[in-house]
């Protein structure tokens, strides 16, 4: 008998670009993805894991805004998110121009200990 009062664990519940991009899988996978569209058997032959975990991995990053996918025939074809993948892009450059401007703080700021 299984017990009611078992908490539940979302597994692969991640939202955020990067998060996703923690696994190396789903790396590898928006690296694939940023060559050519492809559906799931096309991603599995070329990267070490099994179509099952492919789709796991698909379905993170499309949770995050990472990939988009549609029907064609009997596939699921993957694509990038331009969006979801510009949204990344902007923050990285928030992030570079903070620490350019960090920087360029710190160099034009007299050295303390001349003082």
């Amino acid at each position: 008998m299984v017990s009611r009062s078992l908490p539940f664990v979302a597994t692969y519940r991640i939202e955020d670009g990067w998060d996703a991009l923690g696994d190396p899988t789903r790396r590898a996978i928006i690296a694939c993805l940023a060559e050519q569209p492809r559906a799931v058997g096309e991603l599995a032959e070329v990267l070490p894991v099994s179509r099952p975990a492919v789709s796991q991995h698909l379905r993170v990053l499309k949770g995050a805004g990472l990939v988009t996918d549609r029907t064609a025939g009997t596939r699921r074809v993957y694509r990038l998110n331009p969006a979801g993948v510009a949204a990344l892009r902007d923050q990285l450059d928030t992030y570079w121009s903070r620490a350019l401007d960090g920087f360029r703080d710190a160099t034009e700021r007299p050295d303390e200990e001349e003082s």
